[in-house]
């Protein structure tokens, strides 16, 4: 019996706090504060848009999705790089230090956009300086996120039963610091400026880096470079390896600002490179790997890119439900005034009240034996967002009012909290489970481009829920149209999913 239980943890980190390894904590803490200020600028990102600068629902939601769909197309670079060269902890280090100077800058937005007769004026250098603080962060992130995530991976041996329920705990840190960062964020932003929220999540990043370089001595070496004399060699340019990539991240922050000019680019971008990493992956399944390893891997790519869609439903709470939020519902909710750009924390309170039973209820249901696998996971989650949005624009579509009851935005953040936890703790974690060790970076990154993909799409659906020009102004009826298209949709994806089920089971061999 005990040989048993070894074999179960091998490979698990030894030191354990709370029962989980203690590692765990330090990556608790610094995705809640990365989260933090991530979340924290993205909750009043798509109103400052539309009340400071004055672009309407379509170019607002275009900018935001292009915005989204870099930062988690970076990480298949930035966990390429680790994977190779830098190891975790350079490549999270040098990640946070991008992000915070990204938001430190969002600090300094220049005049308000105001009309000019019929014209908008804007200033277009600090237009500029926006959208470079905006790549700043892109980089930070595509460095940072992927790599983060892996590290939670290392900690647990292939076989430990405690992955999917660590991943959990690590998903209701992320929300930890969602939660705090619309309450205060939000509130400041609205009400005191908007350069101030933007500080506020700037100094949360900080927090999260100081955080991470102060808690290595527990996480046992399991973030440090694959090879740390690779990184003293010489490059081409003259520079050793190392700081070659670090000046390579700051092209990578370059480009991202021009392609943050050119938004309707990214989501085609986003796309091929989706495309060209599933072919690299292809192709390395097929001349690096035995057959067990081969099918893993095809699983793995099958989720990775059916989650695309859940995202581009997800990812409404910062586009068109804020704007919805502002423009349509009653946000007085039994005496309690609640900002636009706080709505959001519905999402983050019923993870952190539903992620440990989730967590609890996945392991009862594995002793048990009637736990769904991964792919029916998958399944689930997708035909249950699907009918969150049917109900949800059922269910405004009966007031014609611009004060709708507060009640359904709290049953379409309860659908979407519900089929986020069926889906993305479980994503990262099979991720970590069916990728091959020498290219699970470059998995966990491509995780992250097909979630780039996904808020691309999220952004170009919110654009088709505007009508207005100059003032954000939402057209309802478009957008209970779209919501009960896209609805619709996910379904159907859903439902094909789980018939797939039974012959994705079988290629995992007897990965669960």
């Amino acid at each position: 019996m005990s040989n048993m239980v070894d074999d179960v943890y091998k490979g698990s980190q030894e030191r354990n706090f709370l029962g989980h390894p203690i590692g765990l904590s330090i990556c608790f803490l610094t995705e809640m504060w990365e989260r933090f200020s991530y979340y924290g600028m993205r909750a009043i990102l798509i109103l400052y848009l539309t009340k400071y600068h004055l672009f309407g629902v379509d170019k607002a939601s275009m900018i935001y999705g292009a915005y989204a769909g870099l930062v988690y197309m970076m990480p298949i670079v930035g966990g390429y790089l680790a994977d190779r060269y830098l190891g975790s902890r350079k490549a999270v280090t040098y990640g946070a230090i991008l992000l915070v100077l990204g938001h430190g800058l969002m600090a300094f937005h220049g005049p308000a956009a105001y009309m000019d007769g019929e014209n908008i004026i804007r200033d277009d250098f600090f237009i500029n300086v926006f959208f470079l603080a905006l790549a700043l962060i892109i980089g930070g992130v595509g460095f940072l996120k992927a790599n983060i995530s892996r590290v939670v991976g290392a900690l647990y041996g292939p076989n430990d039963p405690r992955r999917d329920g660590g991943f959990s705990i690590f998903y209701m840190g992320i929300n930890l610091g969602a939660l705090l960062a619309m309450i205060v964020v939000g509130y400041v932003g609205e009400v005191h400026g908007w350069n101030y929220g933007f500080s506020i999540a700037g100094i949360g990043m900080l927090f999260g880096l100081l955080v991470f370089l102060w808690g290595q001595k527990y996480l046992d070496g399991r973030a440090e470079p694959p090879r740390p004399e690779i990184l003293k060699e010489k490059s081409p340019i003259g520079l050793n390896k190392e700081y070659t990539i670090y000046l390579f991240g700051i092209g990578l922050v370059g480009l991202s600002w021009v392609m943050m000019q050119y938004d309707q680019m990214v989501i085609q971008l986003v796309g091929v490179a989706g495309l060209i990493m599933i072919g690299l992956i292809l192709f390395y399944s097929f001349t690096q790997c035995e057959r067990v390893d081969r099918d893993r891997l095809w699983v793995a790519l099958f989720l990775i890119a059916i989650q695309s869609v859940f995202w581009a439903l997800f990812e409404q709470q910062a586009a068109s439900l804020t704007l919805l939020a502002d423009q349509q519902f009653n946000l007085n909710f039994f005496g309690i005034n609640i900002l636009s750009s706080q709505v959001g924390t519905m999402n983050s309170l019923f993870v952190i009240l539903l992620a440990p039973i989730m967590a609890w209820l996945w392991v009862v249901m594995a002793k048990r034996r009637v736990e769904p696998s991964t792919p029916g996971k998958f399944g689930y989650a997708l035909i249950i967002i699907g009918a969150g949005y049917i109900v949800f624009s059922w269910g405004i579509g009966l007031d014609d009012t611009t004060t709708k009851s507060f009640f359904w935005l709290i049953f379409i953040y309860f659908m979407l909290t519900l089929a986020e936890l069926f889906l993305s703790p479980v994503g990262l974690s099979m991720v970590t489970k069916l990728s091959t060790s020498k290219i699970m970076g470059m998995m966990m990154g491509t995780w992250f481009l097909f979630t780039a993909l996904g808020n691309n799409v999220a952004g170009w659906i919110s654009s088709l829920t505007g009508s207005g020009v100059t003032e954000g102004t939402l057209d309802i009826g478009s957008t209970m149209n779209v919501y009960t298209t896209i609805g619709i949709v996910s379904i159907g994806v859903g439902l094909f999913v789980i018939l797939m089920t039974p012959l994705l089971k079988k290629r995992m061999h007897g990965i669960h």
